[in-house]
């Protein structure tokens, strides 16, 4: 049987900024991410299962990403917890705003990591993360394959 891989897109719009960082990302400001999940697995060949010819339901795979990452992620503001953004973190927060702490520098390619790491804990036995993209501008984006890592 073979392999197959299987793309959903996903977009969200996210602030951050980069605490210790030389240029103009130092600056709170916004992305309209788009992000690109592929999967890779085996059509399910049992004529009897309602999922018959599909690696995953295109349902099932937008339900963990959603859940996992755009609903968490859309209209919030992402800072590293371990610098001083956590004061400004915390004003947001008492002020009402969405904010997420991470324990990582919020780049595009720390994101990436990120997300792939939740995912993976939702797909199915059969069904392998195979790569994600995360496109923050028209021209700059971060890819994460399984296959180097």
């Amino acid at each position: 049987m073979s392999n197959i891989r299987i793309t959903k897109q996903f977009s969200f719009e996210t602030g951050h900024a980069l605490y210790g960082y030389d240029g103009k990302c130092k600056n709170v400001h916004g992305h309209s991410y788009k992000l690109s999940v592929t999967v890779i697995g085996q059509p399910i060949m049992n004529s009897s299962n309602v999922k018959h010819g599909m690696v995953i339901d295109f349902g099932d795979l937008k339900k963990i990403v959603k859940e996992e990452i755009v609903d968490v992620f859309d209209h919030a503001t992402v800072f590293n917890k371990n610098t001083p953004h956590v004061e400004l973190a915390k004003e947001l927060i008492d002020r009402g705003h969405h904010v997420i702490l991470v324990d990582y520098q919020p780049t595009s390619e720390m994101m990436v990591i990120d997300f792939a790491q939740k995912i993976i804990k939702y797909l199915p036995g059969n069904i392998k993360l195979y790569s994600l993209k995360l496109q923050e501008t028209e021209t700059s984006f971060a890819e994460w394959y399984a296959s180097d890592n």
